[in-house]
């Protein structure tokens, strides 16, 4: 190892790596034709080489650094353009594992964790404010976005510290802004109209490709730079491009815009050949870079974008948006041509701005929605264009690239409308779009979606393309049907569209898969504030069992607050699991097929069981049952009956017909070959049927791939292996076995289990009384062994010596019928001498033992009806202790047989009652309220939604076990706010996102209410102000009209003679 580490053979090797580095990263963005083994080559084989290379001690000996110095930065440079390509996975950049670019044992984070601790982010703050070079910018953008790559929270918070405590943070944001109205600004007078598919353009074109290749071969074999010439040629040329294009826009600027008939000039045509400027190119990893530091929604960011709190803010939400408006040529006015402005070499940098508006918006960050949605640009109007129209040329040569840009542009309105209460942004999305045109949009997506299934159905993996493509045209479809489905609320007309079945019922099938495939639920926020969101169920929810669905509907437990999310929850994970293993099962089509089947197997098998103890039954001993010889009459009529059944069954499988035909048939097996080899083939197939429902039963459940501690902790595996183990029992040991298979109708039924557990439920309360019980024979089979010990004698039944009997009747012939033996003689002389001694013999005492006296005290006292007074000699009055013997006796009834087993009778049959009640009363909560809220279905009459519709759209249990599944299955770096927010509390194990005896319909019928008690009671104070406002007008006018009946009795006092002075005597003169 150590001669091939230190040889030129590896740097030969390096060379060679360079190549196929570059044609991966060169590689078709149009995943159905990319080379995948040349892919899983480089970032597996290659990268694991050059890894444990330069991990080894060999790698930096080498004696010439200078000869491998370029080698080695190209190999760098490869990896990291390698790194940045849009199709590499997850895992395979090491987020999740070790990948290619795993650092040792350290993941990706923990290697950007360590930089950002060495003063990486720093680093990247203090180039990004000082630098003058363009080439040292763009790569100080490009380390940021590595150091952010996958959300990474803590450089984040290392940028916002580093940001908010420098005071020249300022000059940070203003960078960027000037790089962004730069980049407007270029494109504004490089702007050019795309149109690729004119004859004269692709003729000069193929001219054009004749010769330049000739030259690219000449320049290629001749020139060779080192690595330092090269930057300074690239610095250089960027800066004569730029002012080179200054002076022709001050010279002659109508050069740089198309001309009157849309065709291109022969010098617009090779600008347009060329890439991007760099002005305009750099905005794609800067875009990259604000969109990684909002990631995980990280709210502090989010704001810190648009206003920094600085003397001069610089809003870079606002300038993203005009970046947007300005690349998709609205400025010109061509809102309707977006065709002619995008096109393969920008949609990738028009995708990048979509991400970004949509991460600056998600979480949500209501500021920045209403930023977006009110700026007075055509930005709105630009998304929505993006949606609803067809972006061609693109759009005929590469389709995916224009589902991609629809699929942005829809998650972008879904951003700007994500956690609203208001209808305002959506009414401003509603203003310029049409309903028909949106719906349209749906229908065509779901149709190309079809199209395409039908091409590559054939195609090879193609099983897993479609779900996790999500820029194929049925998830495309998908999303803009959510966004339709959010703005219905607020559009009456689009409501009506969306439903299939309406007048024009072309498209319908679109309408009705997207509908099937979407659900909707409610959540509560940390503010107690509720929450509609609307998401794709994921493609794995489809296998999820009808019998598991039954399951967990009928047995989810509730807790003490008497709700049902609790138990549900901990099931989650469990279904999650089956899931996945059904999804997995597909791929076995014969144990698919066995476990698809598993309810006939089980009743095939408990019919067998049932039908082989009636034979056994009726027929047994089977010795003496032989196939007879039938009459030829009814022979033929059961063979007749046979092919009758076979031919009903060939023509109407029904299961009435299959089990005629097994009736038939084994009546026809029966005389055929007899009973016994009849009953002997039912229990090979019972076997046989059985161990083939243990493989459905297990293929189900997948209990194999838990390992052997789960499947021996199961207890329904455990009991059908017992039950299997019976059926074995029964083919090779005895028949009489089969009558312990019957108990599977225990299993079976819920009301006999019920019965078991009214005995097993409170079983320690039935032991205990049941030892009180034996306490009580204790002792009163002491006093009766002490004081009535010669009353326990009790009549016997000795068995009859039948043995002499049947030996008599055999050999009879042999022997003389006057003969008399020992122990048996015929004689009558015998037979009245012993009259007397049999007699004595059928009385025994049973009670000269303590131990006797109390098994026959318990044997004989419990199953008499009066107790064990009934067994006992019958006293006379006459006797010393006939009065003991009264008490003895009633004693032993009142206390065992009235008072302790009617306690245990009592104890089964309250258990009993209750489990009944307990039935009854799930059920009766199973239909009369909700499984996720808990509301009753009275809370919602007389409310604009039923309880019907409630359970079913508004708070469906499934659809929240489809919303954790998407949770569990989704990307985090794709997480909306909503779903961020619930991953969280799943995390945590947090159930206070479910909604507790809360809906929001309730929520709003009760608001409607409240608004139109308000309004009434402000009508009748209206009313009251009006009367009090006629009742002051007119009190005005009585006040006037006194006051001038007043003025007119002084004017005529004053003119008439003066009244008498009447003085009272009693006032003083």
């Amino acid at each position: 190892m150590k001669e091939i580490y230190t040889s030129n053979h590896m740097w030969k090797l390096f060379d060679n790596f360079l190549v196929d580095m570059c044609r991966v990263c060169n590689n078709t963005s149009d995943r159905k034709h990319a080379d995948t083994i040349l892919e899983n080559y480089v970032t597996a084989t290659i990268m694991g080489i050059i890894t444990t290379f330069f991990s080894s001690p060999f790698s930096d000996q080498s004696t010439s650094l200078q000869t491998r110095q370029p080698v080695f930065v190209q190999l760098l440079q490869a990896v990291l353009r390698v790194y940045h390509c849009s199709w590499l996975m997850t895992v395979q950049k090491g987020l999740g594992g070790p990948g290619c670019l795993s650092r040792g044992q350290m993941t990706l984070a923990e290697v950007q964790c360590h930089l950002d601790k060495e003063g990486a982010s720093d680093l990247v703050i203090d180039l990004i404010m000082n630098t003058t070079s363009d080439r040292v910018f763009e790569e100080s953008i490009l380390l940021a976005i590595a150091l952010l790559e996958g959300g990474n929270t803590t450089i984040q918070h290392s940028f916002y510290s580093r940001l908010t405590d420098d005071k020249n943070s300022e000059k940070f944001f203003r960078v960027f802004y000037d790089r962004m109205k730069s980049a407007q600004q270029e494109i504004k007078a490089t702007v050019t109209v795309n149109t690729s598919d004119l004859g004269n353009r692709k003729k000069q074109v193929d001219s054009l490709d004749k010769v330049v290749p000739t030259h690219k071969k000449a320049r290629t074999s001749i020139i060779t730079m080192t690595e330092d010439v090269k930057e300074q040629l690239s610095e250089a040329a960027s800066a004569t491009k730029k002012a080179f294009n200054s002076y022709r826009r001050e010279a002659d600027p109508e050069d740089h815009f198309p001309l009157a008939d849309g065709q291109l000039s022969t010098k617009d045509m090779s600008l347009d050949d060329e890439q991007m400027s760099f002005v305009i190119s750099i905005m794609q990893p800067i875009l990259r870079f604000l969109q990684l530091l909002c990631e995980n929604h990280n709210r502090d960011l989010q704001n810190f974008l648009r206003c920094q709190n600085k003397k001069n803010n610089y809003n870079l939400v606002c300038e993203t948006l005009q970046f947007l408006d300005c690349i998709c040529g609205s400025t010109t006015g061509g809102l309707g041509l977006l065709g002619l402005y995008i096109n393969e070499k920008n949609v990738a940098l028009v995708n990048q701005t979509l991400e970004s508006l949509t991460e600056y918006c998600q979480g949500p960050c209501h500021e920045n929605q209403n930023c977006i949605a009110t700026h007075e640009s055509n930005g709105i109007d630009i998304i929505i264009a993006l949606i609803l129209n067809d972006i061609n040329p693109l759009g005929k040569k590469r389709m995916d690239l224009v589902l991609e840009l629809k699929n942005n542009a829809s998650k972008l309105l879904l951003a700007i409308m994500e956690s609203r209460h208001d209808s305002e942004n959506a009414e401003r999305i509603l203003y310029n779009m049409k309903p028909k045109e949106l719906v349209e949009v749906i229908k065509k997506a779901y149709l190309q979606g079809e199209v395409e299934f039908e091409d590559t159905r054939d195609e090879e993996d193609n099983g897993d393309e479609k779900e996790h493509d999500p820029a194929s045209p049925q998830n495309v479809g998908h999303n803009i049907y959510i966004l339709a489905h959010q703005l219905a609320r607020h559009n009456k007309e689009l409501s009506v569209m969306l439903r299939p079945g309406g007048a024009n019922g072309e498209g319908d099938e679109a309408l009705e898969f997207y509908a099937n495939h979407t659900a909707q639920i409610e959540i509560v926020r940390l503010d107690r504030t509720m929450e509609e969101i609307v998401f794709p169920v994921p493609s794995i929810c489809e296998f999820l069992t009808s019998e598991s669905q039954l399951r967990v509907y009928y047995t989810t437990e509730r807790d003490e607050q008497g709700s049902k999310i609790n138990d549900f929850f901990l099931r989650s994970e469990d279904l999650f699991n089956e899931m996945n293993w059904q999804k997995k099962l597909r791929a076995q089509p014969v144990l698919y097929w066995c476990s698809r089947n598993m309810s006939v197997w089980s009743n095939v098998s408990f019919k067998l069981a049932l039908l082989m103890n009636l034979l056994v039954c009726f027929f047994y001993p089977l010795e003496g049952v032989h196939g007879g010889k039938l009459d030829p009459h009814l022979s033929v009529l059961l063979w007749m009956g046979v092919f009758a059944t076979l031919v009903i069954v060939v023509l109407m499988p029904q299961p009435l017909g299959v089990q005629a035909l097994v009736i038939v048939s084994i009546l026809r097996l029966i005389f055929s070959v007899g009973l016994e080899p009849t009953l002997l083939l039912l229990g090979l197939f019972n076997v046989c049927n059985k161990i083939i429902f243990l493989i459905s039963f297990v293929g189900n459940r997948g209990t194999f791939t838990r390992g052997y501690k789960a499947m021996v902790m199961d207890f329904e595996f455990l009991y059908h292996l017992i039950y299997l183990i019976i059926c074995c029992l029964g083919v090779f040991g005895h028949v009489f076995f089969y009558s312990l298979l019957l108990f599977d109708l225990v299993y079976r039924e819920e009301t006999l289990l019920n019965v078991i557990k009214s005995v097993t439920r409170n079983g320690r309360s039935i032991l205990l009384t049941a030892v009180l019980a034996l306490i009580l024979v204790y002792l009163f089979s002491i006093v009766g062994y002490i004081f009535f010990k010669d009353d326990f004698i009790l009549e016997v039944d000795r068995i009859p010596n039948t043995t002499q009997k049947s030996e008599a009747t055999v050999a009879g012939e042999f022997l003389t019928s006057g003969a008399c033996h020992e122990n048996n003689c015929s004689t009558s002389v015998l037979q009245e001498e012993s009259g007397d001694e049999e007699e004595e013999d059928n009385m025994e005492r049973t009670c000269d033992s303590l131990l006797m006296c109390i098994v026959t005290v318990l044997s004989h006292g419990l199953r008499s009806g009066g107790g064990v007074g009934d067994v006992l000699r019958k006293p006379s009055k006459e006797e010393p202790l006939f009065a003991a013997r009264v008490i003895y006796d009633l004693l032993f009834f009142f206390m065992v047989i009235i008072i302790v087993l009617n306690l245990i009778f009592g104890v089964i049959i309250d258990t009993f009652a209750d489990l009944r009640s307990e039935k009854q009363k799930k059920e009766e909560i199973l239909k009369t309220s909700c499984f996720i809220c808990g509301l009753e279905r009275d809370k919602f009459d007389n409310k604009t939604v039923t309880f019907e519709e409630h359970i079913k759209e508004e708070h469906n249990m499934w659809h929240y076990l489809y919303f954790i599944v998407l949770v569990k299955v989704k990307d985090s770096t794709e997480y909306t706010g909503p779903e961020s927010y619930v991953a969280e509390m799943i995390k945590e194990h947090n159930l206070d996102w479910f909604p507790r005896m809360r809906a929001m319909s309730l929520v709003s019928s009760d608001a409607e209410g409240e608004q139109n008690e308000i309004r009434s009671l402000q009508e009748k104070l209206e009313s009251t102000m009006r009367l009090v406002v006629n009742l002051s007008g007119q009190l005005t006018e009585l006040k006037e009209q006194m006051t001038e009946q007043r003025k007119q009795k002084q004017r005529i006092g004053l003119l008439g003679p003066p009244p008498h002075l009447n003085i009272n005597p009693q006032q003083p003169a």
